[in-house]
């Protein structure tokens, strides 16, 4: 085992060595099976990729279309796939106005606020139907938006996003939700980028039982954006409490307007939807990447809501007459696919929760469970591991039952994987440990769960229609069950994929497509595999392992931060020469970034210094970034071609070995930084 340790860990500066050694089968209880919405084995049949493209026809019958598409898949652009082309299809319609006949009072969304004092909100899908016509309304009236405009929104936890985002979906406007966590400035690069002339907020919410000033954010990202020379004309502020503001940061009259004002004026108004091409955009998921710039992964409309509402019924098994919770942000993919677009065009009923997990204590998320009777629940192994620390015991005292469970966001340890199971699932949930991306729209690896055991740890096969390969640097496959890893692609396209990067294709082929490229001038799907960015190993029976990424970003509680983010933030500080970012390992978030500084001549240390570089980072990015140390040093270690060798400084931060540095060019400078970060 140590000899692929050391195999894996130098494919990349950045940690990604997961090994372990469990390979221990759980199987699906027969009262699991017999409710399952897919129990056929022959589905992977049907899904081979000598059935492809035409099998994703299965996900897409599953849709409500105005016009059949002419064109499953389109090649033309290649890489830039097009899904069921010629077809005409609207989200907000498929999500919401179908389901009226015969659902009108079932609950659509039930929105629990973090004060447990304050009564769960129960949305129907009548009430969702009027509210999000009323504010497309506003939209098109009031703001003068037309299909493909772009919106950014900015957003906490609460039930009115959704709301914005269906009215734009209805609309065909491109919306573009921003991390609710993320600093005013994250938000102002964001609105550069797509553009946006509106941005949609919040004055308020609640976080750890505090009332956050989230206005605030967005006069920064207005202020931010002027600067880069985008104007925004209106920003629309929903109210936390309706007709009382809850934000210090006074409203700038003739930009600001609350929308619970403007709603007044367009009571009972109806909006026919748009009839969308299937291939437009429904929205942009900016993620970071490895250049320091987020970037928009642009999905579409038709082929992405067919493949969540695909992956929703037969990864998630969601039923109409479940109650689903996924305890994610909907500022993430996860939250777009699995809390809004997937649950909601299944016509099931979707949990938000307004704030953190474990306030007041761990034992929440099993009350609000007992509470509304979930029974499929969704979170990250952040979550697990956090509840797990704070209050293993907590589950068994509460009157739950969950049939099914998903696991998103990074790799989960075995031992907590089995106290999920166990613990939380009650030994009777099946569990999927589905590996995915931004880029991607919907789950890659999973198992389905009727059919497939489940392995600790491993996220299992390709779902339907996805077939997974892994590649050493050289190109070559690495066979399932070899026992090396190497960069894991995806053969071929599916619908859910991102179409390109907003307005860069170029940055798009060259990061995802160019790497494994047959044939840079080919129209063949078959010539251009999709490069993930993530190192795994496949087992012989086709399950996946994930090792993390190949490529320098972090994942800090399931979410991706890019290091160039982070060490550009740090150099917003005057007194920063270089920085360095390295993940280091945390019991309870999986990593946490160390960032590493060295300061220009003339300037000294100091922990006023250190605490303003870690503010700086806050500041340009969010808390989510905040570094967990700032170690300033006299140099870094640098090859003699002065390179950084963040995979030395990574070493010295997990308290690992640092290797052979003899053909560095400052060896010396190894000895003082590990001396300066692991003293005791």
């Amino acid at each position: 085992m140590s000899g692929k340790e050391k195999e894996v860990t130098e494919t990349s500066e950045a940690e990604i060595a997961v090994h372990w050694g469990e390979e221990q089968l759980f199987y699906p209880s027969s009262e699991f099976i017999a409710q399952a919405n897919m129990t056929d084995p022959k589905v992977f049949e049907r899904f081979s990729l000598d059935n492809f493209p035409n099998c994703f026809k299965e996900y897409a019958d599953l849709l409500t279309w105005y016009e059949y598409w002419h064109t499953t898949l389109d090649e033309s652009d290649a890489p830039c796939w097009k899904w069921f082309v010629g077809g005409k299809i609207n989200a907000s319609y498929n999500c919401i106005d179908r389901h009226l006949e015969k659902n009108k009072n079932k609950t659509a969304i039930h929105f629990v606020p973090e004060l447990e004092d304050e009564k769960v909100e129960h949305i129907t899908y009548q009430e969702l139907y009027v509210r999000v016509n009323e504010f497309a309304a506003i939209l098109k009236d009031f703001c003068g938006l037309k299909a493909g405009d772009t919106v950014t929104l900015h957003m906490p936890m609460v039930a009115e996003l959704p709301i914005t985002m269906l009215a734009c979906a209805r609309l065909g406007i491109i919306h573009s939700q921003v991390f609710g966590g993320f600093s005013g400035k994250a938000c102002s690069e964001r609105i550069v980028d797509s553009q946006s002339r509106v941005l949609v907020t919040m004055d308020a919410y609640y976080r750890g039982g505090q009332l956050i000033d989230h206005k605030e954010k967005a006069d920064t990202a207005v202020a931010e954006a002027a600067r880069e020379n985008q104007t925004v004309d209106k920003v629309l502020v929903w109210q936390r409490y309706p007709g009382k503001y809850s934000a210090q940061t006074p409203m700038v009259e003739g930009r600001d307007f609350f929308v619970n004002d403007l709603l007044k004026k367009y009571f009972g108004v109806r909006i026919d939807p748009v009839k969308m091409p299937a291939e437009a955009p429904l929205f942009l998921m900016y993620t970071s990447g490895t250049t320091g710039r987020p970037k928009g992964a642009q999905h579409s409309t038709g082929g992405y809501l067919a493949y969540v509402t695909g992956t929703s019924k037969y990864i998630q098994d969601i039923h109409p007459e479940d109650v689903y919770w996924c305890l994610a942000d909907i500022g993430w993919i996860t939250g777009h696919s699995y809390i809004v677009y997937g649950p909601l065009a299944l016509c099931a009923s979707t949990v938000i929760y307004e704030g953190v997990p474990n306030y007041p204590d761990a034992g929440r998320p099993w009350r609000i469970a007992q509470e509304l009777d979930v029974n499929i629940f969704h979170t990250a192994p952040t979550a697990i591991r956090a509840l797990r620390k704070l209050g293993p015991d907590e589950p068994q005292k509460y009157n739950y039952h969950f049939k099914h469970m998903t696991t998103v966001g990074e790799p989960i340890e075995p031992e907590v994987w089995k106290w999920y199971y166990f613990a939380v699932g009650k030994g009777k949930a099946a569990i999927v440990d589905t590996w995915w991306q931004t880029e991607n729209g919907g789950f890659l690896c999973s198992t389905v769960p009727a059919i497939n055991p489940m392995k600790p740890g491993s996220a299992g096969p390709g779902v339907p229609g996805i077939h997974p390969i892994v590649f050493d640097d050289e190109g070559n496959e690495v066979p399932p069950g070899a026992g090396k890893a190497g960069n894991i692609c995806i053969q071929n396209p599916w619908p859910g994929s991102f179409q390109t990067i907003w307005r860069d294709r170029e940055r798009y082929v060259s990061q995802y497509y160019e790497r494994y490229c047959k044939n840079p001038k080919s129209k063949r799907w078959q010539d251009w595999p999709y490069m993930t960015g993530d190192a795994a190993v496949v087992a012989a029976d086709g399950y996946v392992r994930i090792l993390g990424r190949i490529d320098d970003v972090i994942n800090v509680s399931g979410h991706r931060l890019g290091t160039k983010e982070l060490e550009s933030a740090a150099m917003t500080v005057a007194e920063v020469a270089e920085a360095a970012v390295v993940p280091v390992k945390h019991e309870v978030k999986g990593k946490e970034p160390d960032l590493y500084v060295a300061l220009k001549p003339g300037c000294a240390p100091s922990d006023e210094l250190a605490k303003r570089i870690q503010n700086a980072v806050v500041a340009e990015i969010g808390a989510i970034a905040r570094p967990r140390n700032v170690w300033i040093v006299t140099d870094m270690p640098k090859t003699r071609s002065g390179k950084i060798m963040r995979r030395v400084l990574s070493a010295i931060s997990n308290e690992t070995e640092v290797g052979d540095v003899t053909t560095l060019a400052n060896p010396e400078i190894v000895v003082e930084i590990t001396n300066m970060v692991q003293r005791k």
